[in-house]
């Protein structure tokens, strides 16, 4: 009889080792996974400002609050032209935005231009955008830093 008490006590304290084993969590998957969502994280972060750069005059007007992204016609200092970041022809301007549009000739334009190009590049180009149809064309340019205000 004895010897049959025991066995369950030794049955018992296998359980006992078995359950705080378990217990333990191993960190290294989680660390590792960790590690190479930061990596990715520190590559794509550059990636991620859009468009394309350009030197844009001041303004005191107050930013545009929209929902939806704006289809943005870029002319940059080298005097070229995009769509959005693709690189296009100035003689395609009106067909291409055409397309991207689907035609509605309600969306809204967005011309942003280099400062140092001159007001009548701009105006040249807004007048392309007009002629195919587009009447709700804006130009985009910087806010005015509160330092600027000041000295105004």
């Amino acid at each position: 009889m004895g010897a049959g008490l025991q066995k369950p006590m030794a049955h018992s304290r296998r359980k006992r080792s078995k359950a705080s084993a378990i217990s333990e969590i191993n960190m290294t998957p989680f660390i590792d996974v960790m590690l190479v969502l930061l990596i990715v994280f520190m590559v794509t972060a550059p990636l991620i400002h859009v468009g394309v750069p350009v030197n844009l005059p001041k303004t005191s007007a107050p930013p545009i609050q929209e929902a939806d992204e704006p289809l943005t016609v870029t002319i940059n200092g080298a005097g070229e032209l995009f769509i959005q970041e693709t690189k296009i022809p100035e003689g395609s301007l009106g067909a291409k935005l055409g397309e991207i549009t689907k035609e509605n000739k309600e969306t809204k334009i967005y011309i942003k231009g280099d400062k140092t190009r001159a007001y009548g590049d701009i105006m040249r180009i807004m007048g392309i955008v007009y002629e195919a149809g587009f009447t709700k064309v804006m130009l985009l340019g910087d806010p005015i830093d509160a330092q600027m205000r000041k000295k105004k």
